[in-house]
Parts: C-alpha cells; sequence; structure tokens
C-alpha cells in the first residue's frame, strides 16, 4: 500500500500531473516531488511558462493549430505553398511533419478521426471548414491521417466530401505501417511517406 502525500497543495499537484497522458498516479508523484526539489529552477520558470500559455497560446480560426498570434505563424508564411493543404488528426501530427521538415504547403487540424462508436461524428471535427478552404488557390489536398482503422474511415469519408470540387486528394503511402501513429514515427518514414503519396 502506498503512503499518501501529504499537504493538500502537493496532493492537488499530483493529482493534476496524474491527468497527463502517460503518467499514473506514482509517475506523477515522482515528477511532482522532482519539481519541489528543484523549486526554483524548474517549479517556478514552469509555474510561470503554464501561466503565460494559458493566457496568450490560440487556436488558429484557418487551421485549427495552436499559437500566439491568430492566423498562425504557418497560415501567414508567404513563403508556403497554399495549393496544398495537408490535413492532419491532431496537433502533434501537425509537429511531427513540421520536424521532418517535408510539408511545404498549408495544414489543417481536425481535432481527431470519426468514431461513431465514441459520438464522435463529423459535426465533431473541424471539417466544415477544410471543406470551406477546398477552393482555389488549393489544387491539392493530402490526408496525412493515422494509418489506423478510424484514420481511413476519417479519409474515406473526407474524400466522399471533396469529390467534385476540382482538387487532388492524396494520403500518405509506403513508411506509414498500419496501426502507426503520426507523431511516433521518425522523420525519415515521415519524408518517404509524404514523397510517396499517391491519388485516392
Amino acid at each position: 500500500m502506498t503512503k499518501k502525500t501529504s499537504g493538500s497543495e502537493i496532493e492537488r499537484l499530483v493529482q493534476l500531473l496524474a491527468r497527463l497522458p502517460g503518467l499514473g498516479h506514482r509517475s506523477a508523484r515522482k515528477a511532482a516531488l522532482a519539481l519541489i526539489k528543484k523549486r526554483t529552477d524548474l517549479l517556478e520558470p514552469l509555474a510561470a511558462a503554464l501561466a503565460e500559455a494559458a493566457a496568450k497560446i490560440v487556436e488558429c480560426s484557418s487551421c485549427g493549430n495552436i499559437d500566439t498570434v491568430d492566423p498562425c505563424t504557418i497560415c501567414r508564411d508567404p513563403r508556403r505553398d497554399a495549393s496544398l493543404i495537408v490535413v492532419v488528426e491532431e496537433i502533434g501530427d501537425l509537429w511531427a511533419l513540421e520536424r521532418a521538415g517535408v510539408v511545404k504547403g498549408l495544414y489543417h487540424v481536425l481535432g481527431g478521426h470519426l468514431s461513431p462508436l465514441d459520438g464522435i461524428g463529423p459535426d465533431r471535427l473541424n471539417i466544415g471548414r477544410l471543406i470551406e478552404r477546398a477552393a482555389p488557390p488549393v489544387t491539392e489536398i493530402l490526408l496525412a491521417l493515422n494509418a489506423t482503422v478510424e484514420g481511413q474511415s476519417t479519409a474515406h469519408y473526407l474524400t466522399e466530401q471533396l469529390q467534385g470540387r476540382g482538387i487532388t486528394v492524396t494520403r500518405l503511402a509506403q513508411g506509414v505501417p498500419i496501426g502507426g501513429e503520426l507523431d511516433y514515427l521518425d522523420e525519415g518514414t515521415l519524408a518517404a511517406a509524404v514523397k510517396s503519396r499517391r491519388t485516392l
């Protein structure tokens, strides 16, 4: 039986950390202890950074990315290829593609994937805005969705919605394993997948 952490503030810190993905209660206690031990070097700067992020970070009204400006830095960049929109499920996927440095176009973040069993239909995702953006100067929409059943169902649905608009719809090709998630893939795999995309 584990001993309960003393102090309501410490317990609250542990409980909040435990809500983060990949952290259980035990890992959260270790993280909280590390933060407290390094209060000046770690805890106080982290608290300040979190407060600043909460105050300044906004969602891009165009693509769904997060930034401190709206439209986001990527959407504002004139060097980006405005004829290409790369559709991803989550912001982490966008970050993964940016790390790989293989996308020169713009992005669109859906905010998840279709999952009828979980009650996630088209109205719960950022699909309406994507359909609005599917107009000149856009000539290609690359569906860079996770290679899962839900990702493939979402890609199929989007392909149907985008038909008849004179836009080429492509998907990531080789390199992305079935069941794989973009955020966990290395840059070389992502680069190969983007370069080998195919028309649906």
